[in-house]
C-alpha cells in the first residue's frame, strides 16, 4: 500500500531528514504542517499519561506513513519519538490535502491504506485484551502465519504484544521445551 501512495507523494516531497534515536520529529501541540514518510528506521507516536508513563499509539517502521490520522488536524495530539536511526521524507500537509481533493486514484490508495491500518489497530486491541503472554503470543502468531520474527526483533515483538521482553523470552523458552 505504501508504494501506491508513494507514487502520488514522491513528487510532492520537499525535504528529507535523518534523525537519531530519542530525537523528536514533532511534539504534542505542534501545528500539523507535514506528512512524514518513513523510508527506514522507527518512530513511535507517544502520548504521556498523567503519571508520565508512555502510551504508544503507533509504531511506524520501514516504508510506512507516520501520523496519517493528523492529516485533517490542526495540531499533533502526541509526540513522535525516534526509536532507532530513521530517515523520513517530508510532504507539506497542504499538498496531501490537495491530492485528497483532486486525485481519485490517490483517494482510493489512501482509503485502502487507512482500512488496513484500522484492521491492524483492531488486531492490536484484541491482542491487548488477552490476559496472558501465552494467549497474546498465540493470537499474534495466528495473524502472522505462525512465524516468529528473527531473534533480533523479539524485543520489538514484546513491545507490540504489550509485555515485558523477559516475559516473552520465558514464554518462547517454555514453547521450545514443550
Amino acid at each position: 500500500m505504501f508504494q501506491q501512495i508513494l507514487v502520488h507523494l514522491k513528487t510532492k516531497v520537499v525535504a528529507k531528514r535523518s534523525l537519531e534515536k530519542n530525537e523528536h520529529l514533532f511534539h504534542r501541540g505542534d501545528p500539523v504542517s507535514a506528512l512524514f514518510l518513513v523510508s527506514e528506521g522507527s518512530v513511535n507516536l507517544v502520548r504521556y499519561q498523567e503519571d508520565g508513563s508512555p502510551a504508544v499509539l503507533q509504531r511506524a517502521g520501514d516504508l510506512s506513513i507516520l501520523a496519517e490520522a493528523s492529516v485533517f488536524s490542526d495540531h499533533y495530539h502526541c509526540d513522535a519519538v525516534v526509536t532507532k536511526k530513521t530517515n523520513v521524507s517530508i510532504v507539506p500537509i497542504a499538498m496531501v490535502r490537495e491530492l485528497l481533493e483532486k486525485e481519485p486514484a490517490f483517494v482510493r490508495a489512501w482509503a485502502e491504506h487507512l482500512s488496513q491500518e484500522l484492521q491492524s489497530a483492531r488486531k492490536r486491541a484484541e491482542i491487548a485484551s488477552l490476559r496472558t503472554v501465552r494467549a497474546r503470543l498465540e493470537a499474534w502468531l495466528t495473524w502472522n502465519e505462525g512465524q516468529l520474527p528473527p531473534k533480533g526483533a523479539w524485543r520489538d515483538l514484546a513491545a507490540e504484544l504489550g509485555v515485558a521482553p523477559e516475559a516473552l523470552y520465558r514464554e518462547l523458552s517454555a514453547r521450545r521445551s514443550a
